[in-house]
């Protein structure tokens, strides 16, 4: 009888603390794999998509009176010399340069042409969304092997009401054409330095920071 005593009371125990550690760590659900590297790429990703306001610099080998550094205009399109009007955004770098390679190519034997985006804003689907209970809630350009870190550190950290391990990362699945939904541990992240927490974004992302409750 007093086993069985002991092993009610054990059980009880075990489960008061699985309750205060589910308090404490937020909600249980899918969460993504931890960043485990940091990476030297900066800047927009090879499949980076040209945005309305980006400054580009636009270099043609050994002709460099038909290069320019321009900003793409709010009609999403560009002017260089020779070319007028010519559409870029939605495209990436490489194939604005192929198309500028196409028109150069009226004028010039086999123009070699390069693209470089020096300051890129981003349409929708190229920014990280942070809304809640941040020090500054915005939307930022995404660049290449952003990780949850350096979107956090963009923002200024968690306000001081912030709900950090309760927050969730939506992401748009291109794959499947659904919206999932992920956990996140900001407050470990943050408060604590686990590097665990940290993970790697996309582009589209989007961070929700619930207030805490008590």
């Amino acid at each position: 009888m007093r086993t069985k005593i002991l092993a009610r009371n054990l059980l009880a125990s075990v489960s008061v603390g699985i309750a205060l550690a589910g308090c404490a760590g937020g909600a249980g659900g899918p969460q993504l794999e931890p960043a485990r590297f940091v990476a030297l790429q900066e800047g927009p990703g090879e499949d980076y998509v040209i945005a309305p306001l980006d400054q580009l610099t636009i270099h043609v080998w050994r002709n460099d009176e038909l290069g320019a550094s321009v900003q793409v205009r709010p009609d999403g399109r560009i002017s260089t010399p020779l070319i007028a009007d010519m559409p870029a955004v939605g495209k990436t770098p490489t194939m604005l340069a192929e198309d500028i390679r196409l028109q150069l190519s009226q004028y010039i034997e086999d123009p070699l042409v390069t693209v470089i985006i020096n300051e890129f804003n981003g349409s929708g689907n190229q920014q990280v969304r942070i809304v809640g209970a941040t020090a500054e809630p915005a939307a930022i350009p995404y660049r290449a092997n952003m990780t949850l870190l350096d979107a956090m550190i963009a923002v200024g950290g968690l306000s001081e009401y912030a709900a950090g391990n309760r927050a969730r990362l939506i992401r748009f699945d291109r794959e499947s054409g659904e919206q999932r939904e992920y956990n996140l541990r900001l407050s470990d992240l943050l408060r604590r330095g686990d590097s665990d927490a940290n993970v790697m974004l996309r582009g589209g992302d989007v961070i929700i920071i619930p207030e805490s409750m008590f």
